[in-house]
């Protein structure tokens, strides 16, 4: 079985697909930064479905997601973008944390793994 590897960079690649799975890396909002937590949302939503379109799967077989918030606070509202997005009947196993992210510009970050 090979590995393939999605939006390959110098430090790391957008996803790695193996043995029937894919992995995102965690997925910030590049376009958006600054914006509100439910902009952010949208677009790392976005970006995901592109990768697993890219790796031959969907939101329908994504197994589990994980969520960092730069606020706690922020979470109903990302939950609501979430709960518009996410396949009814198949939502995935979740863990959604509050943490420092990469820049003061990002309130939300993403990382999923799905079925392919």
């Amino acid at each position: 079985m090979s590995i393939q590897r999605f939006e390959v960079g110098p430090r790391m690649s957008q996803a790695v697909a193996y043995n029937g799975i894919v992995t995102t890396a965690g997925q910030v909002a590049l376009d958006s930064a600054g914006k509100s937590v439910a902009e952010q949302t949208r677009e790392v939503l976005g970006r995901i479905d592109a990768l697993l379109a890219a790796a031959g799967t969907d939101k329908s077989k994504v197994l589990t997601a994980t969520i960092w918030l730069a606020d706690i606070g922020t979470f109903a509202e990302m939950n609501s973008v979430w709960d518009g997005w996410v396949s009814p009947g198949n939502t995935p196993a979740r863990a959604t944390v509050e943490a420092k992210l990469a820049a003061p510009a990002f309130q939300v970050e993403i990382q999923v793994t799905a079925a392919i």
